[in-house]
């Protein structure tokens, strides 16, 4: 079985997406162009713009 959260090497366990702060483990963030959020409990976290360079 193929999961897009999780990858595995050597033994190795690495989540590909945030936890949620407030829900903790098992539940993951949504990753949208401009922000994090969570389905669950509501919580978004705004990704930061850079700065243009003139």
């Amino acid at each position: 079985m193929v999961s897009k959260f999780y990858d595995i090497s050597d033994n190795t366990l690495k989540r590909m997406r945030q936890i949620c702060p407030r829900c903790g483990d098992g539940v993951f963030l949504a990753e949208h162009s401009d922000r994090l959020a969570c389905g669950k409990c509501g919580y978004t976290d705004f990704k930061s713009k850079k700065p243009k360079v003139s």
